[in-house]
């Protein structure tokens, strides 16, 4: 069972806490960017392959409930992988509407550098942490982003 707890924010803590997750989004996602930019990649199309690796072949609807992203933006990072090599669209066999999306063997050769590469990101991203060790700061950002998911469950159309 979850626990919700009333909390009221004051100004100053919003402004702090909102100002420290843009630094980081934007931070991380531009480092991110110039690193995936060594393998030919995009933000967002390692989601798509790291997906794919850990759970095989996935339509592209499970491929953005899985990465978080919108079926559009799937769609297009989906071509542009397929457009470098990446992976395959197929139809499927089971809902003539879907399409299922699997690597292909350059797909595959990529993993592994990407999972060096997401490592090293990681490792930049924590390297100077002085209060906060990464296991402390896995369980509050996975919080939070429970969070966001939980307060964002609303705003999605039915």
């Amino acid at each position: 069972m979850r626990v919700t707890l009333e909390i009221n924010v004051e100004y100053e803590q919003a402004d702090a806490l909102n100002g420290a997750i843009r630094v980081i989004a934007i931070r991380h996602r531009a480092r991110a960017a110039v690193k995936l930019a060594e393998l030919g990649l995009h933000p967002g199309h390692e989601a798509v392959l790291l997906l794919l690796d850990a759970n095989g072949p996935q339509t592209q609807k499970q491929l953005a409930t899985g990465a978080g992203c919108e079926p559009p933006s799937i769609t297009l990072m989906v071509r542009k992988l397929e457009a470098a090599g990446l992976v395959a669209r197929h139809p499927s066999a089971q809902d003539a509407r879907a399409v299922v999306v699997t690597l292909t063997d350059a797909g595959r050769d990529v993993i592994a550098p990407l999972k060096a590469l997401w490592r090293e990101l990681a490792d930049e991203t924590v390297a100077h942490l002085s209060a906060t060790t990464v296991d402390q700061l896995i369980a509050v950002v996975t919080d939070l982003a429970d969070s966001l998911r939980t307060a964002t469950a609303g705003d999605q159309p039915s």
